[in-house]
Order: structure tokens, then C-alpha cells, then sequence
């Protein structure tokens, strides 16, 4: 007999296989030897009461065999004499998962990505982080498998119309992913690890005949009569296909530029910005947790909020217990921040990107930039950032509650942003009404989390890059550009994800609307 159940336990009993079991039993008033087994559904923590409990949701099998967990299949087929080829911009989620989808519809993709592959980045990253110099190709933005692959790796997300989910976290874990990923309510697989898993996918690309080719910088769409033929790479070659997917990223402001500047259709799109604030891991699990020293049994503590600030949103975005900042820039001369975590989450930090909404209003000293007003807008606090930091990447900081009273900080503490940070007041750096928003959410998020409120956090500047400046239209049946027939723009860079599941399933999307396309044809 097989029966879902669920159970509240507490973290030491939910560690151990035999403890599952006993409760179990006591639930289902049977013995424990009858209990052959079970598999983990859901999984999540409770820690709204003084004592944190795990929720598990449980698929057990009684007094017949156990069968492991079935995991989804994939029919990845041969496409290397195919009679389709879909060029692909960029070698992020969308676009790898997008690959992926058109290998199992028969289809060849020509992957191009104009950064490096994930083991020559980690000498670009090094670089940047110790010497303050970035490779505007090669960096934590650009490069195989996008900025996901060096910042963090989560794979939660809210977008459940625009996919299926679980088919994505599935192909996570057929190339290479841990399967507690499929049942834990906040999966996350860890810089360290993510690098391998896509080192794997771009391995079964070109296994099953696909083109997958680095330092390919497009820097020209081939169209004829509003139709794209092909791109043409900075080196001089150029590849033709039977449509092109965009899959840029958000970050690639050069793909903006020569889209505005051929008169292809873009538009300016809200975003938001603000600053990453950083606090020891301890006083966060202290406070979520409701005890001295975690348990051994808990995951670092993570939060989340969001909240009106006089009609503006004020929210956490990508938050990383045991985390790390890092310099996420794409050009010198711009500072830009985000964070990451190891699998383990066992730094002794916990970081936030905290935010405020820039809407169009907010823009008016940009509007002469047209569709490209939100990007000279988040370029322009970039590059006052750099400033005030002194160069070399080095972040302009302050202590929280010195934030909130406009007041220098005499000394920083530790951080874990290692090209260092500049005591600065960031008034000097952030618009006025990201600033105010910024300092009045603080005093008020205070006041609901114990501890959070404190000048032993370090508010480090800026956090820019949360979502794209910029959305290229897309019909809404077909995902084709409205203007150039067969230009599919796709993911976090033309406005239609905000993270790696979701720009994921974007790029199967794409992909599955063009295998429609051709088969109508």
C-alpha cells in the first residue's frame, strides 16, 4: 500500500531516516517494519513560533516494495545532419534550456555565447575581485551558463504559469543536480556546484550534434525584408539559421544599443535599485530562529520582505544566508553588487539586495534617451557608485543605522565584498527617492525583525542589475518580435523572467513555439 501523509517534527527528528519512520508509524498506528520506505515530497521549515519545526510531505510505501523516486526522462536525439538550425544569442538558462528543448524536437541549435566557458571565467572573476579588473567579456554577468552560474544558483521561484517547473528542476538533476532540489520549498544549488552541472549540459549539446562556440560577440542581426537570416560575431563570422532566439541576459547593453540603433522595436522598462546590506549569519538565525546558536539540524536563516514606502515598493531580492558579495560589473568604471552562496551556505555572512521600484515617473531627466531611459538611468548611479568608492571596485558603505541618520561611519566591519569597501555617505550615490525610501523601510523593518535593525550590518552600494532596464516586444501567441519575423526574444534580458527557473522555462517556451512554427511551415 502506498499513502501520502505529512508530518511536523522537530529539526533532530526530521535528520535521521529511522526517527521518519517511527512517527510514521505513530501516525499511521502501524508498526515500523511494515514501513518499506518513503520518498520526501515537500519539504519546508516552519519558524514562526519560538521552536522552528520541519514540514515534510510524504509519499510511503507499506508492506510492498519500495520503489525509488521516477525521475522524468529526456529523448535528447541526434541533430547533427538535421534540416533546422536555430541560431541562439547567449548561453544562459534561457538559452541553454532552450537548446536543450530544440535537440529533443529534432531541431540543431548554434549556441553562441560571447564570454568564456565556467572554469576560463573563474580567472576573469579572480582577476576582478583582486586586482579590481574587469573583462568587459568575461565576468559575472557574461559567460557560459550567465550570471546565475557565479551568483548564487536558486531555483525558487513564483513564475508557475510560465512553465513547468518540475521539469526544469528535473533536468537539473538528470545532469548532475542533488534530487532534494525536486522537494525542498526553497531549492538552491550552490556556486560551487552549478558550474559542473553546466559543464555537463553543454557536453550533451554537443554530443547530440549541436554547435556550442565561446567568445562569439554578436555585433550585427542580418534581416532582410523584416526577416533575420543570421548574426554576424565581432571576430568576422557570421551564422545563419532558420530563426534566432535572443537570450542575452540582462546585462548586455551593447545588444540595447544595436537594436535602438537599427530602429528595431524596444522599450524602456521599469526596474529596481538600491543597495546590498550584509549582517552576521549569527544575529539573522538568532532572530528567525528564535535561539542563541542555531541548531546543527537548521539551515542558515534566511528573510524576505516587501513594503510600501510613501507609494514606493521596498523589497529584499536574492537574499544569501552564508553568503558572499560580489562585484558584478560588466564595464570599468560602473560598480555594480549582487551576492552568492556555496551549497553548504557556511560563510559567516548573510547578505540582501534591498530595492526600491524606479518607475518611469522617476526617470524624467532620462526621457530624451527614449526606449533606452531606464538603462542611462541605472548606468548613471553605476558609475557614481565607482566614483565615491575610489575605483579599483572598491564599494562605497556605511553602517546601517548610520544609513538612516545621513551620518559617515567612523569604521566598517568585516565584509565579505573582497575588493573592500569605502566608508561614504551613499546619499552621495543613490537618487534622493531611493535613498529616503531605502532609510525609512530600514527603521520600519526594524521594528518587525529583532535584531536586523543594527550598525554591526554594512549597507554596501549599489544593487542595480535586478531585473532588465529594457524589454524588446514579443508577440504574445507567436513570441516572435513584432517587427522582424523569426527574432524570438527570450529570458531575463528582453523582460520576460527574473531568474534562473524562469528564465529557464522561457527558453523552452521559445524554443517549443518555434518547433510549432517550422512544423506549420
Amino acid at each position: 500500500m502506498q499513502k501520502n501523509i505529512t508530518l511536523k517534527l522537530l529539526p533532530s527528528e526530521a535528520a535521521t531516516e529511522a526517527t521518519i519512520k517511527e512517527y510514521i508509524a505513530k501516525a499511521e498506528a502501524i508498526k515500523a517494519e511494515t514501513i518499506t520506505g518513503y520518498s520526501i515530497l515537500k519539504q519546508s521549515i516552519d519558524a514562526r513560533s519560538t521552536q522552528p519545526w520541519i514540514n515534510l510531505s510524504l509519499q510511503v510505501y507499506i508492506n510492498e516494495p519500495f520503489q525509488e523516486r521516477e525521475l522524468l526522462q529526456f529523448n535528447f536525439r541526434d541533430v547533427s545532419k538535421a534540416d533546422k538550425k536555430i541560431v541562439i544569442i547567449g548561453a544562459g538558462p534561457a538559452g541553454l534550456f532552450a537548446a536543450l528543448q530544440l535537440i529533443e524536437s529534432g531541431i540543431k541549435p548554434i549556441l553562441l555565447e560571447r564570454g568564456k566557458a565556467v572554469r576560463a571565467r573563474r580567472r576573469d572573476l579572480a582577476m576582478l575581485n583582486k586586482e579590481g579588473e574587469v573583462n568587459p567579456e568575461s565576468n559575472y554577468c557574461f559567460g557560459e551558463g550567465g550570471a546565475g552560474t557565479y551568483s548564487d544558483g536558486k531555483l525558487y521561484t513564483r513564475s508557475s504559469k510560465r512553465g513547468d517547473i518540475n521539469r526544469i528542476l528535473n533536468l537539473f538533476v538528470h545532469f548532475g543536480a542533488e534530487e532534494k532540489i525536486l522537494y525542498e520549498a526553497h531549492p538552491h544549488i550552490g556556486t560551487n556546484k552549478l558550474p559542473g552541472i553546466i559543464t555537463t549540459m553543454r557536453e550533451k549539446i554537443i554530443e547530440c550534434g549541436g554547435d556550442f562556440l565561446f567568445e562569439k560577440k554578436v555585433v550585427d542581426l542580418i534581416i532582410q525584408n523584416q526577416e533575420i537570416k543570421g548574426v554576424k560575431t565581432q571576430d568576422g563570422n557570421s551564422f545563419d539559421g532558420d530563426a534566432v532566439i535572443l537570450a542575452t541576459g540582462h546585462s548586455a547593453r551593447d545588444i540595447f544599443y544595436l537594436l535602438h540603433d537599427k530602429k528595431i522595436l524596444i522599450e524602456s522598462k521599469p526596474f529596481a535599485l538600491g543597495v546590498r546590506v550584509e549582517h552576521p549569519q549569527s544575529l539573522i538565525d538568532n532572530s528567525q530562529y528564535h535561539c542563541t546558536i542555531r541548531s546543527e539540524y537548521l539551515p542558515p536563516a534566511s528573510y524576505s520582505w516587501v513594503q510600501q514606502v510613501d507609494g514606493k515598493g521596498v523589497f529584499s531580492f536574492c537574499m544569501c544566508p552564508g553568503g558572499i558579495i560580489a562585484p558584478a560589473a560588466t564595464s570599468p568604471g560602473e560598480l555594480v553588487v549582487n551576492g552568492w552562496s556555496p551549497s553548504k551556505r557556511n560563510n559567516p555572512y548573510a547578505n540582501s539586495g534591498i530595492v526600491v521600484t524606479v518607475e518611469e515617473n522617476d526617470m524624467a531627466a532620462y526621457r530624451k534617451h527614449g526606449a533606452l531611459a531606464a538603462l542611462h538611468f541605472q548606468q548613471s548611479v553605476e558609475k557614481k557608485a565607482f566614483e565615491v568608492g575610489g575605483g579599483k571596485f572598491v564599494a562605497p558603505a556605511q553602517r546601517l543605522v548610520d544609513f538612516t541618520n545621513n551620518k559617515i561611519s567612523s569604521s566598517l566591519p568585516d565584509c565579505s565584498y573582497l575588493p573592500g569597501t569605502n566608508s561614504s555617505n551613499l546619499k552621495d550615490v543613490l537618487p534622493d527617492f531611493v535613498h529616503k525610501s531605502l532609510q525609512t523601510a530600514f527603521v520600519e523593518y526594524g521594528e518587525k525583525m529583532k535584531g536586523y535593525f543594527t550598525n554591526d550590518a554594512i549597507v554596501v552600494a549599489t544593487e542595480s542589475r535586478t531585473s532588465s532596464p529594457v524589454r524588446i516586444p514579443r508577440d504574445s501567441n507567436t513570441l516572435e518580435h513584432p517587427q522582424i519575423k523569426k527574432l524570438y526574444p527570450c529570458g531575463e534580458g528582453a523582460g520576460y523572467a527574473g531568474g534562473i527557473v524562469s528564465a529557464a522555462m522561457d527558453g523552452e517556451r521559445v524554443a517549443k513555439m518555434i518547433e510549432t512554427a517550422i512544423n506549420k511551415n
